[in-house]
């Protein structure tokens, strides 16, 4: 399966959104972080838990496998084999016809906020909502793997 998503920063106009849409808590952390690319990432979404596995980026496309287990198994996974954890509440909207998960980051990573569109073609065109600020898909530092290594600095 190919994931195709693209990032962006928000602009101050999404403090009046977020208030009117659910979240859901995601704690996420790593098994796997190669320096290929290759991530293994263990999740828990609300009351479920997820085991994902990406390749290597490709422009804004990467392979992603992605299975649901236990919710036990994930917060275990996470507190015995991931040095990090990241925290935040994802917030999902539809705009345009599109639907936008925006996640608002806890801890060292307070005051960032990301959303991201999935695409079914890279080149797929799309609206931007006006609390979208700059596109960060090309920028590694805001890939997840990378953002949860800021938290130990």
């Amino acid at each position: 399966m190919t994931e195709i998503e693209r990032k962006f920063l928000v602009n101050d106009r999404i403090q009046q959104l977020l208030p009117t849409l659910e979240s859901v808590s995601i704690k996420q952390g790593y098994l796997l972080d190669s320096p290929d690319g290759k991530t293994v990432r263990v999740r828990t979404k609300g009351a479920k838990g997820f085991l994902t596995i990406k390749g290597p980026s490709e422009g804004i496309s990467r392979t992603e496998f992605e299975y649901a287990i236990p919710l036990e198994e994930a917060e275990q996974l996470l507190k015995h084999f991931c040095e990090q954890v990241l925290s935040k509440d994802r917030f999902t909207t539809v705009y345009a016809g599109k639907t936008w998960e925006i996640d608002v980051f806890h801890g060292k990573l307070e005051g960032l906020i990301v959303a991201e569109i999935e695409l079914e073609e890279e080149n797929e065109s799309f609206e931007l909502p006006d609390w979208i600020a700059e596109e960060v898909s090309h920028d590694p530092a805001y890939y997840n793997v990378n953002l949860i290594k800021r938290m130990s600095s």
